[in-house]
């Protein structure tokens, strides 16, 4: 709240409370006029001779609905005025105005504490918020537009997911850093941290990922280097070509337990190959994987 604001619920407060004022005189009049009228009543009723049974009995009937009638204005007369407790809620205290004024100084700093929580915070935000426009001029980035109660505009631009690679802005430069950097010798890992460094990301990821660099390398025809062939034997070893052969499955079934961690080896430095123990221990555990008795290996 800004202190016109403050002053301004003062004022209407005050305001309101002229007109209490005046309706509370207007009430207290009728009251009195209510009050003599059953006065009159009473002194009329008290004054005529008994034998006079009939006006006698119209003169109780008067009185005693002038009576009703004041014991109604009484009761409305008590609805309607406020408590002093009433007033006192509607009153900002000076404390209260105090902080009031300054909470948008000190809000910043209440905002990073653990003293708000999230529904807090969220409430908080909704009573600021007078409007948020949302623009999507790229396709990988809304700008947000953010119009605060008391006239204040913020501005941001917050990146979103795309569907493809060439969604991305400036998808370009990385490609071409892509190409550059794997035309060097480096690892996707290493490419995509670079890229991360430069303000890159992936269409799904706020960074970039290694399986993007992957996708961007292999779409134009660059497959792994190395810096060697690799040996088709090693010695006092298996590869896994020869653990399928030898076991009676496919490559790819060794390779897709790997993956999945059922397998646990690591590769061999020299060769860049998995390489298993060379014996019939391992082609026997191998063959009871595979039959379904033992449920993973490691190695």
């Amino acid at each position: 709240m800004a202190p016109a604001e403050l002053d301004l619920y003062e004022q209407a407060l005050a305001q309101r409370q002229q007109q209490q004022a005046e309706l509370d005189r207007a009430q207290r009049y009728g009251l009195q006029r209510l009050e003599y009228e059953a006065d009159q009543a009473r002194c009329r009723y008290e004054q005529v001779d008994p034998a006079y049974r009939l006006v006698a009995a119209e003169l109780e009937r008067r009185w005693e609905a002038a009576l009703q009638a004041l014991q109604e204005a009484q009761e409305h007369y008590a609805r309607l005025r406020p408590t002093p407790e009433e007033a006192m809620a509607m009153t900002i205290p000076p404390a209260l105005r105090e902080a009031l004024s300054t909470l948008g100084h000190s809000l910043p700093t209440l905002w990073h504490q653990d003293t708000l929580s999230r529904a807090q915070r969220k409430a908080l935000l909704r009573c600021l918020l007078e409007k948020v426009v949302l623009e999507r001029r790229t396709p990988d980035t809304i700008t947000t537009r953010i119009v605060w109660r008391g006239g204040a505009v913020s501005e941001l631009e917050v990146p979103c997911t795309v569907g493809t690679l060439r969604d991305l802005t400036g998808f370009a430069q990385m490609e071409a850093q892509v190409l550059r950097l794997e035309a060097q010798g480096h690892a996707d890992e290493d490419i995509a941290q670079r890229l991360i460094a430069q303000g890159f990301r992936s269409p799904q990821r706020p960074r970039v990922l290694a399986s993007t660099v992957r996708a961007i390398r292999l779409r134009h025809g660059r497959l792994h280097r190395y810096r060697g062939p690799r040996p088709r034997r090693v010695p006092s070893a298996l590869t896994v070509p020869q653990i399928a052969t030898a076991v009676g499955v496919k490559p790819h079934w060794v390779y897709h337990l790997i993956r999945r961690g059922r397998i646990v080896v690591s590769r061999d430095e020299m060769s860049g190959l998995y390489l298993f123990p060379e014996g019939s221990e391992t082609l026997d555990a191998l063959r009871q994987l595979r039959d379904g008795y033992i449920t993973a290996l490691r190695y």
